[in-house]
């Protein structure tokens, strides 16, 4: 993928409007996690150190739905930010205008301008023509580092690239370094561990998968569709009736391509979906009447080591159980450790596996843990990110 970052464009002199993804979680006007601000670090302050630039900053913050609502504004953003980078952030009062462009204008080199919430306008995700024009007013070159919205075709992410020079930063560039080769050319055995709840929202993944895959674990409250199609008694379990045949088509596929597919041996299950609930554990790949598979257990867990034990590349998406309640954790945290400990190329994507390793410490163990929980899923999928080819050459 020819890609051209930061590092491929000059600099000098340039008000560089820069499109983040800043969508951080607030409590009480203060940032709780500050990850994503912390990750578009390294780029900006590349940016900073060229001579004579300055920095303009494009983020979205939460479905303001294309109005200025005060709860929605990037103020407390730009207070943690500024504390991050070690300096002052100008906080500019909307993110088009006379006002704000002159402000612009009138940056020094070094200086930090984060431009108000781009969704404050409904144009910017409807990725209206003129809207886009007004922001590429903002900068002189364009750098996207938003890997989070890259899967939509957005105003400040797509629409700005028609207007203006336009590279990829170091995040959105680490993103396609790792996520790229998984579809094309993986090192061998290449296993995959899919989780979560729905098959209904992973079939993209698994159908791209097949191709490339040697293993694919299925995991989380998705396998018990998979397991009703081959007959076993899933208990009181959730599944998705409308999903059975596509279930049913992927394991019958998966065969044809000689691709392993690894369902839960056993299960952690409880007689009701809650935190207090008691560990019930149940030694068969059936689930009793009336109990809820919630994680998996110890056989499946043997299962899963084998496997990544031998593997040369690992992608990781979506939990093995209900990971949230300490009880039923087991299986998500010993699968986070198995990755973190893997000597192969480990790759992490979706919000809820993401949080995983985070909660469980093993992020650092890891050589890839995706910013964008729907952009990584597309990117598996193989689907065409409009906020990265708009970069390409």
């Amino acid at each position: 993928m020819d890609l051209r970052t930061v590092k491929d464009i000059d600099l000098k002199n340039k008000r560089v409007l820069i499109r983040v993804d800043f969508n951080v979680p607030l409590k009480e006007g203060v940032v709780t996690d500050s990850t994503r601000i912390e990750r578009a670090l390294p780029t900006i302050k590349y940016i900073l150190g060229q001579e004579g630039a300055s920095v303009i900053i494009m983020t979205h913050l939460g479905r303001p739905k294309g109005e200025k609502k005060p709860e929605f504004s990037l103020a407390p953003v730009a207070k943690r930010f500024s504390e991050l980078l070690g300096k002052e952030v100008i906080m500019a009062e909307d993110c088009i205008g006379e006002k704000v462009l002159a402000k612009t204008k009138e940056l020094k080199p070094g200086q930090v301008m984060l431009l108000e919430n781009v969704r404050y306008y409904k144009e910017e995700t409807k990725n209206d023509p003129e809207f886009a024009a007004e922001l590429a007013k903002m900068g002189d070159v364009f750098v996207n580092d938003a890997f989070g919205t890259a899967h939509r075709a957005h105003a400040s992410t797509e629409g700005v690239t028609k207007y203006l020079p336009s590279v990829a930063g170091f995040l959105i560039e680490k993103e396609v370094k790792f996520f790229s080769p998984l579809l094309t050319a993986p090192e061998k055995p290449f296993v995959a561990i899919i989780g979560g709840a729905k098959v209904s929202s992973k079939i993209g993944v698994l159908q791209s998968l097949l191709d490339t895959c040697d293993t694919i674990i299925i995991a989380g409250g998705m396998a018990f569709t998979f397991l009703k199609v081959l007959g076993k008694d899933i208990g009181a379990s959730l599944f998705e009736p409308d999903y059975l045949d596509v279930a049913e088509n992927l394991i019958n596929a998966a065969k044809e391509k000689g691709v392993k597919i690894i369902l839960p041996l056993d299960h952690v299950c409880a007689e009701k979906f809650a935190e207090d609930a008691e560990a019930i554990f149940v030694d068969s790949q059936n689930v009793p009447d009336g109990l809820l598979g919630l994680d998996v257990g110890v056989k499946t867990l043997a299962a899963v080591k084998e496997a990544l034990d031998s593997a040369r590349s690992i992608v990781w998406n979506g939990p093995m159980g209900v990971f949230e309640f300490d009880t039923f954790a087991k299986g998500t945290t010993d699968v986070a450790k198995m990755v973190a400990q893997s000597s192969g190329v480990t790759v992490v994507g979706g919000g809820d596996s993401v949080a995983a390793v985070n909660k469980f410490g093993f992020a650092d163990q890891i050589d890839h843990v995706s910013t964008g929980g729907g952009a990584s899923l597309e990117f598996l999928e193989g689907k065409t990110l409009p906020g990265i080819a708009a970069l390409l050459n």
